[in-house]
């Protein structure tokens, strides 16, 4: 890991002892934080295999191991939330609004709620906007709506959506279904 990167440092300092004695030890350090780091990550995608909820939200296109598993720790109980679409406003993703006299203003999203969370579902919308090859109808949602709002308001209305189907497919623990019933 990062064998490269070490040699190459080394080979700069062979000539520098004085600098050599003050980057080793750092170099040294970071080492040992990318092996701590790729130990994390290992236990963190066991721990996703073992666990069905993550399962579960793993199948929808975009969401990956770090997102399934934010989201179950962050919601901690579904049940706790009333209503599926209450997730959006939960992690920040509903808009503001400011009213005041003659003025009514819907501004941006909130950002209340779990700001880590916010942006996994943020990227794994962009991930389904731009790398998912999958022909599900959120798909075809998602590229109709970014030729109607444009690329960064359809990633914040997916990255809604996603939360909203997320914590549906927690409650009723069924798997998310490419295909909706309608087509």
């Amino acid at each position: 890991m990062g064998g490269k990167f070490e040699h190459h440092v080394h080979a700069l300092l062979a000539d520098h002892t004085d600098l050599g004695q003050i980057i080793r030890p750092l170099l040294d350090a970071w080492h040992a934080v990318r092996l701590r780091a790729a130990e994390l990550g290992r236990k963190l995608l066991a721990d996703a295999r073992r666990s069905a909820a993550c399962q579960l939200l793993m199948s929808i296109p975009g969401v990956g191991v770090v997102t399934a598993t934010s989201f179950v720790s962050a919601i901690e109980e579904p049940t706790n939330l009333k209503h599926s679409r209450s997730v959006g406003a939960f992690v920040g993703l509903t808009t503001r609004r400011y009213q005041s006299g003659e003025i009514d203003y819907d501004g941006h999203i909130s950002r209340r709620g779990d700001s880590h969370l916010r942006g996994l579902l943020y990227e794994a919308a962009t991930v389904l906007l731009t790398r998912s090859r999958s022909e599900c109808d959120l798909r075809k949602w998602v590229l109709q709506l970014r030729e109607r709002l444009g690329f960064k308001r359809a990633t914040v209305a997916v990255a809604r959506k996603l939360a909203v189907i997320m914590h549906s497919m927690l409650i009723t623990g069924e798997p998310f279904r490419e295909k909706s019933a309608a087509a």
